[in-house]
Order: structure tokens, then sequence, then C-alpha cells
């Protein structure tokens, strides 16, 4: 079995944010310590990914896809599933490729996640930027006053903190929240975030792109 590869998400990060949000994202590159970086030095992003632990059981499924039931329609998706190892954003995220049960599996839940993440930017373990963000894949559903709670705790977190986040990328299977962290009112409770849609095809798009750059580059330096 080939290596685990966890810059399969970080593509699938950037590629997602290019697509979504536009070209200034298409210059980040995948680098260490943060994911993603742009090479001005004006931005860096580090990504990771939450999931409650009464969750992964339920959720993961592949260590091998033999006699599974798959609907003639969706059958392309599993097979690419299956050979590729991954399956996010494929089968409606419902299913957990082999290689990629490895990152699900060790994944925190969100607060903690980001309470680690949060300390590390301070510390200043992520390098010299002008600006971070954080991204977060998520197995799990959020809504929006769900997302609301996860800023104001992300920036009551980091109000006495001279290096923080300022941005933060929450990626359901279906939805891109990107969320202004130096835009929450403690007093009044506002937050500030926008909502994207994936739909089923950008999220093929996004998934083969990533396997193809991933072979490419035949797995990046770091991993």
């Amino acid at each position: 079995m080939r290596k685990f590869d966890t810059c399969f998400f970080e593509r699938y990060a950037q590629i997602t944010l290019e697509t979504v949000l536009g070209e200034k994202y298409a210059a980040l590159v995948n680098e260490d310590r943060p994911d993603l970086q742009m090479p001005d030095g004006s931005l860096g992003i580090e990504v990771t990914r939450a999931m409650e632990p009464s969750k992964d059981v339920a959720l993961t499924m592949i260590k091998e896809m033999a006699g599974l039931q798959v609907a003639e329609s969706e059958r392309d998706e599993m097979n690419q599933i299956v050979q590729s190892g991954y399956g996010y954003g494929l089968q409606e995220g419902k299913y957990v490729g082999r290689l990629e049960y490895e990152y699900w599996s060790l994944a925190l839940p969100l607060r903690r996640i980001i309470e680690s993440k949060v300390s590390k930017v301070a510390s200043g373990f992520y390098g010299d930027f002008q600006e971070y963000g954080l991204y977060i894949f998520c197995k799990d559903d959020l809504t929006e006053e769900e997302v609301a709670m996860t800023l104001e705790y992300t920036s009551e977190l980091q109000r006495h903190l001279d290096v923080k986040y300022s941005v933060m990328y929450l990626s359901l299977i279906d939805k891109l929240y990107v969320c202004d962290l130096t835009g929450v009112n403690r007093t009044s409770g506002l937050t500030s975030f926008s909502s994207y849609e994936i739909s089923k095809a950008m999220c093929k798009e996004f998934f083969l792109k990533a396997l193809r750059q991933g072979s490419d580059a035949n797995l990046c330096s770091k991993c």
C-alpha cells in the first residue's frame, strides 16, 4: 500500500478556494507550517480536520469495498474511491477511502482542534505571514447557528493574542463557509461569514484535480 498522503486534502482545499473564491488563491503553494502559502508571505493557511469521535465508526466505512451494493449510476464514483483510496466529496461524503481513513480517525472534535491551532499560530509555529487563515474539513454538517458559535468561540480564544487567524474556512461536503474572524462583535453577538454551495459536479472536479496533481508531483516532498 502506498504511503498515506495528507497533501491530497491540502490540494483539495487549494482547488476549492481558487474555484469558489477566485484567482487570488491560485498562487497558493503546498508547503509546511502552514500547509498553504502565498510565496510573497501575504497569507499562510493551515489545513486541518475535525470530526466528533462518536461519528468515527459510523462514517468510516471502507477498508475494502468488495460486495457493497452500489447503484449502477454511482458505480463509476465508487470505483474511483476504491482505486484512489480517497472518497472526500464523492458519494455525497458518505464514505471514507482506505488511505484517508487515517486522516479522519485521528481527527479531533472542532473545538479541540481550534484550540490547538490557535495556540500554535500564536507561538510562531507557522512562521511569519501578514495574514493567517485556518481551513477545517468538517465531516459533520454545521448549521449557520453552529458556524456563528464557532466564530465567537475562536474569536474569544484569540482576543488577547498578538498573532491570530483573521479568516476561517469551514469546508463541508456541499458547502464552504468563509468566516471573518476580525468582524466578530462579542457584545452584540454579531458574526460575519459567507456561504458558498458546492455541487456534486464540483466535488468530483475537486476530487479528480487533487488526485491528478498528486500523481503529477509523485506525492509532495513533505509527505
